[in-house]
């Protein structure tokens, strides 16, 4: 299955197309690999997601088309959430 379909059937991000904007920023990995949106998971892979200045990474328990909401958590199991100390230069705004 797709990355961004994925993200979208777990909830983990909430909009497909978010999803495809937050992997074609870099700001996913599967496997340790910067993915894009087309990239393709499946059950056992690691993902890392940036939201903002905290990293979530989760391992892919299982994969579904279409899932209810009570069991999107179901699909993955959250392995570690770390904040980032300060924002990186690329994600900064240029307005100064």
């Amino acid at each position: 299955m797709r990355i961004d379909k994925f993200l979208k059937v777990s909830r983990l991000i909430r909009r497909r197309t978010l999803a495809k904007q937050v992997a074609d920023q870099g700001r996913i990995t599967i496997n340790d690999k910067v993915a894009k949106a087309s990239s393709v998971v499946k059950e056992g892979d690691d993902l890392a997601i940036r939201f903002g200045q905290k990293i979530v990474t989760v391992k892919i328990d299982q994969i579904k088309n279409t899932t209810k909401k009570e069991e999107a958590a179901s699909l993955y199991t959250i392995l570690k959430e770390e904040m980032l100390e300060r924002v990186e230069p690329e994600f900064m705004d240029d307005e100064e």
